[in-house]
């Protein structure tokens, strides 16, 4: 299965897909950042679609468009969401039930961008990570696996964060490599 993976960050949870050894066709930007750097290093053609819109008048269907474009150009069947910070409906649309994304909470609880300090202030004692299929809704797709966190007394958001990333890079990929194999249940 060619897997496609787009990414915005540090790409730390990329880094952890490919060392994992999950063949990657090309690693999807969009924005000059660290995850190209990771792409380079482990042999990855990364592609900059660059978003250089952020106004309200900002053109998601054109955008989600050239990101399916690229993906196409390299028969992409899987997409993987590597902290991509860019909405993109579209690709959910043509790619249904194959747009994975872990999500730092357990859905259904803490969707959104502020998962992690949201379950810190609701005063939560474990919140964990979902890997998940991304549809138009955000973080309402199908749930494919989920682990708890603890949550620490005295736990800053960074901290927590960390946790939960370092569980995320175990689980996206192990089950990114079952969604490969058809082997989740």
């Amino acid at each position: 299965m060619r897997v496609g993976v787009l990414a915005s960050g540090t790409g730390s949870i990329l880094d952890a897909i490919l060392a994992d050894g999950i063949p990657v066709e090309v690693v999807i930007l969009d924005r000059p950042c660290a995850a190209a750097d990771v792409a380079a290093r482990h042999g990855v053609t990364a592609e900059l679609v660059e978003r250089t819109d952020f106004s309200p008048a900002f053109d998601r269907d054109a955008f989600s468009q050239q990101v399916i474009d690229v993906l196409h150009k390299y028969d992409v069947e899987l997409v993987v969401s590597s902290g991509f910070g860019t909405v993109v409906p579209g690709v959910a649309t043509a790619y249904p039930e194959r747009f994975l994304n872990t999500h730092p909470a357990l859905l259904p609880a803490f969707k959104g961008w502020h998962a992690v300090r949201d379950a810190l202030a609701a005063g939560v004692k474990v919140t964990g990570c979902t890997v998940h299929t991304l549809t138009e809704a955000v973080d309402e797709g199908t749930i494919l696996a989920q682990e708890a966190v603890v949550v620490l007394p005295g736990d800053t958001e960074e901290a927590l964060h960390e946790r939960i990333k370092e569980v995320e890079r175990r689980l996206f990929p192990a089950t990114i490599r079952q969604v490969m194999e058809g082997t989740l249940s």
